[in-house]
């Protein structure tokens, strides 16, 4: 469903070039559990920015469901990402004004479909997710853990086919990031969502079925 041919990003800082992908090619399967892994520097929050859309190559392609999407207009990006993909990020991103629940339906409403009850769908995912009780709480009265399990439910509410998460667990301790992570695969499971997660960590080779290694923007056969 996600086909990467020949992907470059370099970065001009001055007169300096930075190489943070050079010539990565990777496909990804309907239902895969994808985990791009690599020490710090290797280019794996770069390459997910690119499969996510949220940043372009400098060259190479991105086929999604066999369309080239590199060069589609900003407007058309947008559009794509918020009906076709769903992120997660380190840091939660998660609104302070607003409650939990606001959070998860906010991205709904965006879409302006009437005939869609994201309030309700939101609920429902705030239940999946374990958060049914905390509905009602701003993020401050939240702990990291059930701060990400909002982040995840928000990523959920239009129904994406492939679910992006960088790092997921970076600011997490180790109950709370087991939790997070036994979430995304059941939801793989359960709801056939295909997830591309990045870890710096081996030990979260285990929740995947396919790997991408990288290693100063480079593809390498293993993690090293």
């Amino acid at each position: 469903m996600l086909t990467v041919k020949n992907l470059t990003r370099i970065y001009k800082l001055g007169k300096v070039e930075v190489n943070a992908l050079v010539d990565v090619s990777v496909g990804l399967d309907e239902g895969d559990v994808t985990c791009i892994m690599g020490k710090s520097g290797s280019g794996k929050s770069t390459l997910l920015r690119q499969l996510g859309l949220i940043d372009r190559p400098t060259s190479g392609q991105i086929l999604l469901d066999g369309k080239d999407v590199t060069k589609l207009s900003d407007s058309a990006r947008s559009k794509l990402r918020l009906t076709y993909l769903g992120y997660i990020f380190q840091e939660f991103a998660l609104l302070p004004e607003l409650t939990a629940h606001e959070n998860v339906y906010l991205p709904g409403m965006m879409l302006a479909e009437k005939s869609v009850d994201y309030r309700g769908r939101a609920k429902e995912l705030l239940d999946i997710v374990g958060l049914k009780e905390r509905i009602d709480h701003k993020p401050k009265e939240l702990s990291g853990g059930e701060q990400q399990r909002v982040a995840i439910a928000r990523a959920l509410i239009n129904n994406p086919r492939i679910l992006f998460a960088d790092e997921p667990c970076a600011n997490l301790d180790t109950i709370s990031s087991e939790r997070i992570m036994e979430t995304l695969v059941n939801l793989n499971k359960e709801m056939g969502v295909t997830v591309v997660f990045v870890s710096h960590d081996p030990d979260d080779k285990k929740y995947a079925n396919k790997f991408i290694y990288l290693k100063d923007g480079r593809q390498v056969a293993e993690y090293i």
